[in-house]
């Protein structure tokens, strides 16, 4: 190693500086992310951009299906990158400007195609831009997470970063979802001339800045401390490896079953929206939580040393899934007819989840990044980048898979949107929508989500077994170090 340092009698090889550099870069990614994230995104496409319930729908599956692909494709690519800056770093130092500007496009449709006289035009607006914004986002979040794994062998270093990338982007990434209800608010009540449309194009513009100032940093100011296989692996190679990973495809199989839980998100916002028509309410209910939330990154490294990352999840799962239904039967009489009595019971649900919320953040990233040093020592090939393609795969996954039906049922559950004679999207509802709004918001998608607890019940990459793992590739690292770069890790 390059550098190392001793806090009180613990060694590090990521500073300060580094870790805070991460952290700001992560923010300068969520803060754009964020707007395309489940129920915005619909909202955004079906009332901003005035396009069909069905075709949002078809477009969302349609890229999420591609996902499947295309992630551990980009992934593989990075993995055969050798460079004097390691095969990460090239890329962040890449991506942000062509991010910046597609996700800039994506938010102008509306305004672009103001005067468009067919929604044909909308349609092939949404899919072109949609999908050079996620190729470019792909290409960009793959190795910043696999960075997590690269910037240091030791577990500590990678908790730190990965909780201070999380905790920083909850901070500063997460405004634009502070930004955003209160815009849309202030526009519904007619209390600024600014367009729904224009709100979304603001914060594009915004998101933007941060992508190249912050985001820009992950390339500029981190280091690939682990050192790569002289040996380039192929392709195909790379998806071998992936396929032969099980407690990686366990993690897969508990995320890929459990990303119907994402319809939380998605009829959050229309909750707030359609049935309270308040959509800053969002804020005042969940800053009790987000405080909480911020507290508990402290407490993670106590919670680690009684539980293992697989007993954590576990016990995510199935208390989002006792919160949930509390929830929704506490709130029946009060869903739809009075917003304090219901903010009192969502800021309850809110505070429990916002634990688990943070430890979400920080547990499954660490999880993959296990499974990187477990192929390693199995096969002594490192493969970050097609491994945490799975990360940004199944994180888009859940976000297509959810968002795309909650988009479909929105019809089913009587949720439409028309237009009136001056261009505004009015929202039209059956007799039971808000209740079905409620119940898929508050209890049916951690119901569903108990599912995931059965891949999960075989992994088994914990414990000792992982400690066996750690120390044995330390050795190694050493040896290939001094074998590659004369005693120096690649820097």
């Amino acid at each position: 190693m390059a550098f190392t340092s001793e806090v009180n009698g613990v060694k590090r090889y990521v500073g300060v500086r580094e870790n805070l550099a991460y952290g700001f870069a992560n923010a300068g990614q969520v803060f754009g992310y964020n707007l395309f994230a489940g129920g915005y995104l619909s909202l955004f496409l079906t009332k901003v951009f005035g396009i069909p319930q069905n075709a949002v729908a078809t477009m969302i599956i349609i890229t999420g299906i591609w996902d499947a692909v295309n992630d551990p494709i980009m992934g593989s690519v990075i993995d055969k990158t050798r460079t004097r800056y390691g095969k990460l770093r090239p890329y962040l130092l890449f991506v942000p400007l062509p991010l910046a500007i597609t996700t800039v496009m994506f938010f102008a449709g509306p305004e672009i195609l103001s005067n468009a006289k067919t929604t044909g035009v909308k349609i092939v607006y949404m899919y072109i831009s949609y999908i050079i914004w996620e190729f470019f986002y792909t290409l960009g979040d793959v190795p910043f997470w696999g960075m997590s794994t690269a910037i240091s062998p030791l577990p500590s270093d990678r908790t730190r970063a990965i909780s201070t990338a999380r905790f920083i982007s909850s901070l500063l990434g997460g405004l634009s979802l502070t930004f955003l209800p209160v815009m849309m608010d202030l526009t519904n009540n007619g209390v600024w001339g600014i367009s729904l449309s224009k709100d979304f194009l603001i914060l594009a513009l915004i998101a933007a800045g941060m992508i190249i100032f912050l985001f820009s940093l992950a390339g500029r100011k981190t280091k690939e401390r682990v050192v790569q296989s002289i040996k380039e692996p192929s392709v195909l190679e790379g998806f071998k490896v992936m396929l032969r990973n099980k407690p990686l495809m366990l993690i897969i199989a508990g995320n890929v079953i459990g990303a119907l839980t994402g319809l939380a998100g998605v009829f959050q916002t229309y909750y707030y929206s359609e049935v309270l028509n308040l959509s800053s309410a969002v804020l005042w209910i969940s800053l009790p939580g987000t405080v909480f939330g911020f507290l508990t990154y402290l407490l993670i490294p106590k919670l680690k040393r009684k539980f293992d990352n697989r007993q954590i999840v576990m016990l995510n799962i199935v208390v989002r899934f006792v919160t949930g239904t509390v929830t929704f039967i506490a709130g029946l009489r009060f869903y739809n007819t009075s917003v304090v009595a219901i903010s009192v019971i969502l800021m309850v649900q809110n505070f429990v989840f916002s634990f688990f919320n943070t430890v979400n953040l920080v547990i499954p990233t660490e999880m993959i990044g296990d499974t990187v040093d477990y192929m390693e020592w199995k096969t002594g090939e490192r493969t970050e980048g097609v491994t945490f393609s799975v990360l940004t795969f199944v994180g888009k996954l859940t976000g297509s898979v959810s968002t795309s039906i909650g988009t479909a049922l929105l019809p089913i559950i009587g949720l439409s949107f028309t237009t009136d004679k001056n261009g505004m999207q009015i929202a039209q509802k059956g007799e039971k929508t808000d209740l079905l709004i409620w119940a898929l918001f508050t209890v049916v998608p951690w119901a569903l989500g108990l599912l995931s607890l059965i891949p999960y019940a075989f992994y088994n990459l914990t414990g000792k077994r992982l400690k066996t793992i750690r120390d044995e590739l330390e050795i190694r690292h050493e040896e290939l170090a001094e074998k590659v770069s004369g005693g120096e890790m690649n820097e």
